[in-house]
C-alpha cells in the first residue's frame, strides 16, 4: 500500500460514534458459482472479467467516496464478495495504493479478504499478503464433505484445512465461516464433534451463522417445494446453545451473535459497523454510512457488475442510493447493529442519535422478561434468550 497522498487536513465531522472508526469495503462480486444459500450480491460470468478495467473504476469510485468525507484515517479495509480471492494480487494491491492516495491510513490498519478454501485460491495467498492484506477470512462453510456437496460449495473438507494451513503460514491473523442447522439430522453431539475440529485448527476468531433460508435463493425454491429440510427453532436453538457451550470453553467466547474470538482478535472492521460508524463502499452493490456536510447519508451502489462499471466510467460513480438518514432512522440502525454486540448499546449514544430517550417502560420489561439486561456503565445488551429474539426485541425498543 503506498503512503498517502499529502491532503488537506480537515477535521471529520463530530457525531455520535466518531471513535468507532473509518472502513472502506470494497465488493468483488463475482464467483465460479452461486451457492444455493446465499442472497448476496455475487454473479457468475463464463468470461472472467476484465481486472484492470475494474482497476480503473474502483480507483474513480474511491476517489469520488473520498471528495465527500476528506480528512479521515481509515482504520480498517475489507474485500468481501462475490469471492475476493477470484482477484489477482496485483488488483487488490492496485486498490489499496488508491485508497492510501486519498486518505491517510493507520499503520495498524486491518486489511481483511474473503476467500474460498480452494487450492487455485489457496495458491494466491503468498500475493494478497504482498500486496498488503494482513487477514483472511475463509468460507469454508462445513466440515464434512456430504454436507458440503449440499450446500454447493466446490471444495472438500480435506482441502478447506489445507487451506486453513496455508493462510496460518501467511498471515497472522486469520478467521474461517461454518454454518450450523444445515439439515434436521445435524444433532448437536454432531455439531459439537465438528465444532471441535474447526476450534483445532483456529487460532482466533470463527463466525459462525444458523442457515437461514434468504428469499430468491436456490434454498428458498426448495423449500417452499418442499424438497428442503431445516431444524425447527426449537432444534436450532440447542444447536445454537451448543455453539455458545463449545467456543466458549476453547477461550472463543461470542462477542457478537454469530461471531467468536479470543479478546482482543475481533473483526475489527465489522466493529466499526456494529459500533455504527462511518465506511464507505466501492464496488458493485456496495454499501456505505458516511457523515457529510449534509447528514448521515446511507449510500448504495448499481448491483449490476457491467452497469456498475458503465456508470462509473461515465460519472465517476455509481450511487443509486444518496439518502440522509434522519433521526429515527439513525436510531433504528444504532439499535439493530449494537444490539448485535455482546457488550450492547450505550442508550445515550441512542438518545444523541434518535432525539429521544429509549422508552423507560419497554426497557423495564424486556428486563423483566430476561431478554435484556443491563452492563456495566449503564450499556443495555441482549441476554442469550433474547439474542434469539433479536428483530422482535429491536423492533419492540424501537417502537
Amino acid at each position: 500500500m503506498s503512503a498517502p497522498a499529502a491532503l488537506v487536513e480537515r477535521p471529520a465531522l463530530s457525531h455520535p460514534t466518531a471513535d468507532a472508526g473509518f472502513a472502506v469495503y470494497v465488493h468483488w462480486p463475482f464467483c465460479l458459482a452461486k451457492c444455493p444459500y446465499c442472497d448476496f450480491n455475487s454473479h457468475v460470468r463464463l468470461q472472467p472479467p476484465d481486472q484492470q478495467r475494474y482497476i480503473a473504476a474502483f480507483r474513480r469510485e474511491i476517489a469520488h467516496r473520498a471528495a465527500l468525507v476528506p480528512g479521515r484515517t481509515v482504520s480498517s479495509i475489507f474485500f468481501g464478495g462475490g469471492t475476493p480471492s477470484l482477484m489477482e494480487g496485483r488488483t487488490v494491491g492496485a486498490i489499496l495504493d488508491a485508497i492510501g492516495e486519498h486518505w491517510a491510513v493507520d499503520p495498524d490498519c486491518e486489511v481483511s479478504l474473503e476467500a474460498n478454501p480452494t487450492s487455485v485460491e489457496a495458491g494466491r495467498f503468498r500475493d494478497f499478503r504482498a500486496a498488503g492484506v494482513n487477514r483472511v477470512s475463509l468460507g469454508v462453510q462445513a466440515l464434512n464433505d456430504a454436507d458440503l456437496k449440499a450446500l454447493g460449495r466446490m471444495h472438500s473438507a480435506e482441502e478447506a484445512l489445507a487451506a486453513v494451513a496455508i493462510a496460518r503460514k501467511y498471515f497472522e491473523r486469520y478467521s474461517f465461516d461454518l454454518i450450523y442447522a444445515r439439515s434436521p439430522l445435524q444433532t448437536p453431539a454432531l455439531w459439537r464433534a465438528e465444532l471441535e475440529l474447526a476450534i483445532s485448527h483456529a487460532v482466533e476468531h470463527l463466525s459462525l451463522y444458523q442457515l437461514t433460508i434468504e428469499p430468491g435463493t436456490a434454498f428458498e425454491r426448495l423449500f417452499r417445494a418442499g424438497k428442503l429440510a431445516i431444524p425447527d427453532h426449537e432444534a436450532g436453538a440447542a444447536l445454537y446453545e451448543t455453539t455458545q457451550e463449545v467456543t466458549a470453553k476453547h477461550g472463543l467466547p461470542v462477542y457478537e451473535i454469530s461471531n467468536h474470538a479470543r479478546p482482543g482478535a475481533e473483526c475489527r472492521h465489522n466493529l466499526v459497523y456494529w459500533h455504527y460508524g462511518e465506511y464507505a463502499g466501492v464496488g458493485p452493490g456496495a454499501h456505505g454510512r458516511l457523515v457529510t456536510a449534509q447528514g448521515r447519508m446511507a449510500h448504495s451502489t448499481e448491483k449490476r457488475p457491467e452497469i456498475w462499471l458503465e456508470r462509473v466510467e461515465t460519472e465517476g460513480h455509481a450511487l443509486v442510493e444518496d439518502d440522509r438518514l434522519n433521526q429515527e432512522a439513525q436510531g433504528d440502525e444504532y439499535l439493530l447493529m449494537g444490539l448485535r454486540l455482546v457488550e450492547g448499546i450505550d442508550p445515550a449514544v441512542f438518545a444523541r442519535l434518535a432525539g429521544r430517550e429509549l422508552n423507560p417502560g419497554r426497557v423495564a420489561n424486556l428486563i423483566d422478561e430476561k431478554l435484556l439486561m443491563r452492563r456495566a456503565g449503564g450499556r443495555l445488551a441482549v441476554t442469550p434468550e433474547g439474542a434469539l429474539l433479536l428483530d422482535a426485541l429491536v423492533a419492540d425498543l424501537a417502537a
